[in-house]
């Protein structure tokens, strides 16, 4: 089971041991009001019960990376979802020219919007708390300034054929609903609708992560890892395929500004070249959304 932090009593002794052994834990009292995550779990509801052509008007496109897909890769395969992304208006960078874009829903910008905040304010809190229990010399708040994090609405729905594998890495047949993967960001903040479905690979096995409606999750992504210098280890997660009802959840990636360079923070030698994050980006959208060879990962800028 992963550990619980108390994001109003934190032990950062406690969050280092966390971060160490699995990178994901449970948040107590973080403070994101349940009638809005009920609310944002509704709107994502009623979006993605649109029909297709609905969700089509929406869809994301070469020049614009936010919207709705129904076709991205993770690993060079199909994940079985659909998705809406949204994020900030991006004037430069990888996603210049990107705009969010709204379905024609009745509440919907209003309370997304409003969860968005939320989101971002933990995030930001958790980024700190991390950083603190590195002893890390860095505001984080200068880093995520003008920064490029984005919501996206998670749908996963019935498969007839899900992957049954219980511990090989890669499953070797059948759906899921996202292959495993680390996160390229900072911080991910996920809401979920109560349905299981989630896993981290942990000691070389596939371990359910609470699915609870109205928790929030927390996992790390590949940038803390690099600030530490690999003391806490980006972990690998996936999302099995539904094989009941569909499932919903709601992650906030909490993404720096494109021009942001990161690099280990701690006084080891580094292991890491530094990384701009704008490049980074990039090259992951590229394997994302396009079967165009293997996914860019921090190991590709390892020095040791």
């Amino acid at each position: 089971m992963i550990p619980t932090i108390d994001l109003q009593a934190p032990d950062l002794a406690a969050l280092d041991q966390a971060c160490c052994a699995w990178g994901f834990f449970a948040l107590e009292n973080h403070g994101i009001p349940q009638p809005l995550i009920d609310a944002s779990l509704g709107a994502t509801q009623r979006f993605f019960e649109q029909d297709a052509a609905a969700k089509q008007t929406i869809a994301r496109s070469g020049s614009n990376s936010w919207g709705y897909n129904d076709a991205e890769l993770t690993k060079n395969k199909r994940d079985h979802k659909e998705i809406l992304d949204i994020g900030p208006p991006v004037s430069e960078g990888p996603l210049a020219g990107s705009q969010p874009q709204w379905p024609s829903l009745p509440g919907f910008q209003t309370t997304i919007e409003a969860l968005q905040r939320h989101l971002h304010a933990t995030a930001l809190t958790v980024a700190r708390l991390v950083t603190a229990s590195l002893a890390a010399e860095i505001d984080v708040a200068g880093p995520f300034r003008n920064h490029s994090s984005f919501l996206r609405l998670n749908y996963y729905p019935h498969s007839e054929d899900p992957a049954i594998d219980e511990t090989a890495l890669t499953a070797p047949h059948g759906d899921l609903g996202i292959s495993h993967h680390t996160d390229a960001g900072a911080v991910t903040v996920l809401l979920q609708d109560g349905l299981a479905g989630l896993e981290v690979y942990n000691a070389d096995r596939w371990v359910a992560v609470p699915g609870t409606r109205g928790g929030v999750i927390i996992n790390i992504g590949d940038i803390v890892q690099v600030w530490s210098n690999d003391r806490y280890k980006a972990p690998i997660h996936r999302v099995r395929a539904s094989t009941g009802e569909p499932r919903m959840s709601i992650p906030y990636f909490l993404n720096p500004a494109y021009e942001y360079n990161y690099a280990p923070l701690t006084a080891e030698a580094p292991r890491y070249q530094p990384i701009n994050w704008g490049e980074f980006r990039s090259k992951r959208s590229a394997g994302d959304y396009a079967d165009v060879g293997s996914e860019i990962q921090i190991s590709d800028y390892r020095t040791a």
